[in-house]
């Protein structure tokens, strides 16, 4: 049986492969929603320790928008999509179709938009990962959490669940049509004891 600590023996690239067929999908959905072609790369894929997180994600600000959707079905954990907040602004001025501003209050209708990103983007991705392994997985209703990083990162933990404490983080970066800089964020999927397994078993990782 897999250790899910012991990731040495595993090969990476399969983890890599279904990513980047989930950014592929979130990408066509996003860009029938903006009208704009909308790119989607998958620069790196890494495994983490949940303990490691804060600190990872604080690279995009001090303050972040986290996207939060329960993973049902065969499989069970957590998937979060996380952005700095001035990416998130910018991420909804191309979801509501206007001009870019480099500071954008997240009102309700921003909120609106992030879940919306949120709900395609890890749907996108546990889709992938689904198809994959020949398993039923399927997301929840998402919920956005806004503030600082680790109260925002720390307010998606359920107690009551037993979850692993292995991450895996999908590095992605949004890119539209004619605009000059990417937009930069983390997919992170944070499965539970039982379910880390079984992606262990059907994605060998390096």
């Amino acid at each position: 049986m897999t250790n899910p600590n012991d990731l040495d023996s595993l090969r990476r690239d399969g983890l890599r492969e279904v990513a980047t067929i989930g950014a592929g999908h979130a990408a066509t959905a996003l860009s029938q929603l903006t009208d704009r072609r909308i790119m989607i790369s998958v620069p790196q894929v890494r495994r983490v320790n949940f303990g490691e997180v804060p600190a990872m994600v604080s690279l995009f600000g001090d303050h972040v928008a986290v996207v939060a959707m329960r993973m049902l079905g065969d499989l069970t954990g957590r998937s979060l999509l996380v952005f700095g907040e001035a990416d998130a602004g910018r991420l909804c001025d191309l979801i509501l179709r206007r001009p870019i501003s480099p500071k954008r209050a997240l009102g309700e209708l921003e909120q609106s938009g992030l879940k919306e990103v949120g709900n395609i983007v890890c749907s996108a991705y546990l889709t992938a990962l689904s198809n994959f392994m020949g398993m039923m997985l399927l997301p929840s209703v998402p919920a956005l959490t806004i503030g600082p990083t680790a109260d925002a990162i720390a307010a998606t933990v359920d107690p009551n669940e037993s979850e692993s404490d292995l991450v895996f983080c999908v590095d992605t970066a949004f890119r539209a049509d004619g605009s000059d800089a990417p937009l930069t964020g983390a997919f992170l999927l944070m499965p539970d004891q039982a379910s880390i397994r079984a992606i262990l078993e059907a994605i060998r990782i390096n």
